[in-house]
């Protein structure tokens, strides 16, 4: 059986991730070390059964206020050293979650095996060196589309690629200390729409806007910007939309899942989305462009509704049709309840990681 697990994320991209992966192992009785970097955004999540070593990116962590430009220079500068510290550390398994400076880590993986990478997402991999892919026993993936571009566009062999789906976020739903919406969020008295995660070009905001015009509701747009103008955004925003363009905490987030009566995710291309798991957690009514694991989500499990992506009159259509009609709602929420509960429950990923981790050993 295996003891010890290191789950390993050097800059916590993954963070809500990692933290409820590491306590779904460790109920299951495996011994978990997250080793990652202190969290420079809010309060870090409780270990519930594993330790946390935030033994990567000290410096940079420190000074987090710095000009981005700085803290990622202090990022790599460190990178080389921690990467050396890890292989000092000794575990049955070694379980990455994201590995950020590729080129160097091919070289710098610690010896010993079995090794394994999730590929959290899968669009991302050419961004990847393919010495890591080699240098891993297995590469886990959330999505059977993710598996099959995996296979075709990067010839990775398809007994080295495992399916493991990502789990709702249930740990969301039950913080002792949630926070309450914004005095001004709190006054709105009407529908809202939610567009939830960091605002980046690909995930269609831009398409969401367009699609607004005539929708009888509020549309908050929840997340700091990344790539993404939201001076641009702004223009684009008919009446009703409000900006909340900052990091959501974990505390805070709860407020707005609970408030909206739909989620839209009206993304371009996507492998999978941690906002997808946080409304399932919450039963949310979802509307979802029709790519990667949304197809699996929505057509498998009925949680959500698919829209073709980039097509602004087919979303506006499914916003305004599900705003008009609550039993289409409860029943989207309800799927959405029941796909938490049971495909993508972590301790179902749980007993199929650790599947995976005493075949590797084996």
């Amino acid at each position: 059986m295996i003891v010890r697990v290191q789950l390993i994320d050097p800059a916590g991209d993954v963070a809500p991730y990692d933290h409820a992966l590491a306590a779904a192992l460790a109920s299951r009785g495996a011994e978990v070390e997250l080793i990652t970097s202190r969290f420079v955004h809010g309060p870090a999540a409780e270990p519930e059964g594993y330790s946390v070593d935030p033994l990567f990116h000290r410096l940079a962590t420190r000074y987090a206020a710095a000009a981005p430009r700085r803290r990622r220079a202090l990022r790599l500068a460190e990178h080389v050293p921690d990467m050396l510290r890890l292989r000092a550390r000794a575990a049955d398994i070694r379980h990455f979650q994201w590995l950020p400076v590729p080129a160097l880590d091919a070289w710098l993986l610690p010896p010993g095996r079995p090794r394994l990478l999730t590929l959290h997402n899968v669009l991302r991999a050419e961004r990847l060196e393919r010495r890591v892919l080699d240098r891993m026993d297995a590469l886990v993936v959330h999505t059977r589309a993710g598996a099959e571009a995996l296979v075709s566009a990067h010839g990775v062999p398809a007994a080295r690629v495992r399916t493991i789906p990502h789990g709702a976020f249930e740990h969301l739903t039950r913080q002792p200390d949630e926070a309450p919406l914004p005095g001004e969020l709190r006054a709105v008295e009407g529908p809202v729409v939610l567009c939830f995660g960091v605002v980046r070009p690909y995930k269609g905001v831009d398409v969401l806007l367009e699609a607004f015009h005539g929708v009888d509701a509020e549309l908050w747009i929840v997340g700091r910007p990344l790539g993404e103008s939201m001076e641009r955004l702004r223009r684009l925003a008919p009446p009703g939309v409000r900006f909340v363009s900052r990091y959501v905490s974990d505390r805070e987030l709860p407020a707005f899942f609970r408030r909206a009566d739909l989620l839209v995710l009206p993304h371009r291309r996507v492998d999978v989305s941690g906002v997808l798991f946080a409304g399932l957690a919450f039963g949310k009514a979802m509307v979802l462009s029709d790519v990667g694991g949304f197809r699996d989500v929505a057509a498998e499990h009925g949680a959500g509704r698919l829209v073709p992506p980039e097509d602004p009159e087919a979303l506006g259509a499914a916003i305004r049709e599900l705003l008009a009609d609550p039993s289409a709602r409860a029943e989207l929420g309800r799927r959405a309840r029941a796909a938490a509960e049971g495909p993508y429950s972590w301790d179902r990923i749980a007993v199929q990681t650790l599947e995976l981790y005493e075949e590797l050993a084996a």
